[in-house]
C-alpha cells in the first residue's frame, strides 16, 4: 500500500471544504503556478524537457482556464460574466499559440492578466467577510462564477 502524500492529502480536504469563492481563488493561483513553469521550461537546455514543460503546463492552466470558463453562471453573473467569458477564451488561444510556437510572449501575458484576476477576486473575497484572502471565508457567494 502506497503511503499517503500529506499534501495531497491536505489539497484534498481544502478543495472539499473551500467555499465556491475560494476555489475560484485556488483555481487562479493554480493556472498561475502553471504558467510559471511553463516559463521554466524556455530556460531548458534539453529539447525533450524543453517541449514536455513548458506543453505540459500550458496544457495544465488552458484545463484550468477552460473550468473557469464552464463556471460562470451568465444569467446571474450578468457582463461581469460575459466579459470574463471573452477573457478566458482569450487566454486559451493565446496560450495554444504559444505552445504551438513554443514562445514565452503569450505566457507573460496571459501570467500578468490572470495575476491582476486574482489579486482582485483575493481583494473580493477579503471585503466579503473580512478574513484575509487566504483564509475561507464563510459566506462567499459566487454570482459571477
Amino acid at each position: 500500500m502506497k503511503p499517503t502524500n500529506p499534501w495531497q492529502s491536505y489539497r484534498q480536504v481544502a478543495t472539499r471544504t473551500a467555499s465556491p469563492g475560494q476555489l475560484v481563488l485556488m483555481l487562479y493561483e493554480g493556472a498561475i503556478r502553471s504558467l510559471e513553469r511553463a516559463q521554466g521550461g524556455f530556460t531548458m537546455d534539453d529539447p525533450g524537457e524543453f517541449n514536455t514543460t513548458i506543453n505540459n503546463n500550458i496544457l495544465r492552466a488552458q484545463d484550468i482556464i477552460r473550468e473557469l470558463d464552464y463556471s460562470l453562471n451568465v444569467t446571474e453573473g450578468g457582463e461581469l460574466a460575459i466579459q470574463l467569458r471573452r477573457l478566458y477564451d482569450y487566454f486559451d488561444r493565446v496560450l495554444q499559440d504559444s505552445n504551438l510556437k513554443k514562445e514565452p510572449t503569450g505566457i507573460s501575458e496571459v501570467l500578468t492578466r490572470l495575476a491582476v484576476l486574482r489579486d482582485a477576486w483575493a481583494t473580493m473575497l477579503q471585503q466579503q467577510s473580512g478574513a484575509r484572502p487566504t483564509e475561507t471565508p464563510a459566506n462567499a457567494e459566487l454570482t459571477a462564477a
